[in-house]
């Protein structure tokens, strides 16, 4: 993560120093609303430990789940302008879409599914701008990002997911004011997190040691770790 915040700086620098001092930020200043197309790759890597009391030791299994679509979304934002070659952008992103990741409990009294979905991912950004051309920019971007997470099966909901996300692209400003943006981002999420519930108990047994007839014993841990990248082309309209 280091490595790509400083070579998303590295790049702002290297076009800053370049930046003719005729470009104009004002062709670029304002509200904005538009429309976005994306490509996005989520990789999860997930796995199930648990602590098993009949067998010495931990029981552990491990799943490495990737998947790629195509995604629509809504962006909102605000340019301000803060010098004639450089704005701050401000604004927000929603993509609609879902990725999950499944497994399979390995508890010695039963084998149930596990299931993660996560969906909803909404980010708020800043933006750094320099303005290229009457017409043209390029940014970096550094964003607060969350997902919604649901689950399927005997386990604790772990909660939605926050991360951050980080982009390069640029825009581009007609006179009539429609733009196009290309931009390519990552996002690192935080590690998803739960254990099972025991819900089904048979005779003989407490909530700690349940497993059999369905449930799944509280002391069984799942996690996963979602990371998404996207490549996403948006037309909007500055106002």
């Amino acid at each position: 993560m280091n490595k790509l915040k400083t070579l998303l700086a590295s790049c702002a620098l290297i076009l800053a120093i370049n930046t003719p001092v005729m470009s104009d930020s004002s062709n670029f200043a304002g509200p904005y609303i538009g429309l976005q197309g994306s490509s996005v790759g989520v990789g999860v890597q997930g796995g199930q430990a648990s602590a098993d009391q009949t067998v010495s030791g931990v029981n552990s299994t491990n799943a490495n789940v990737g998947k790629t679509g195509i995604t629509a979304g809504l962006e909102v934002g605000y340019a301000i302008p803060v010098g004639s070659s450089f704005l701050l952008d401000i604004g927000g992103t929603y993509i609609d879409g879902a990725v999950s990741l499944k497994t399979n409990s390995n508890d010695v009294e039963s084998t149930d599914d596990v299931k993660f979905v996560v969906s909803q991912f909404y980010s708020m950004y800043a933006a750094p701008t320099i303005v290229l051309s009457d017409t043209s920019s390029m940014y970096v971007k550094v964003g607060y990002s969350e997902a919604a997470v649901a689950v399927g099966g005997d386990v604790t909901n772990p909660g939605d997911l926050q991360g951050n996300t980080y982009a390069i692209g640029t825009r581009t400003v007609l006179d009539s004011g429609i733009f196009i943006r290309t931009e390519a981002g990552y996002t690192d999420y935080d590690n998803l997190s739960a254990q099972g519930k025991g819900t089904s108990v048979v005779a003989g047994e407490t909530l700690n040691t349940a497993g059999a007839g369905g449930g799944i014993k509280t002391s069984t841990k799942f996690t996963a770790d979602p990371e998404l990248a996207y490549g996403a082309v948006s037309i909007g309209f500055r106002f």
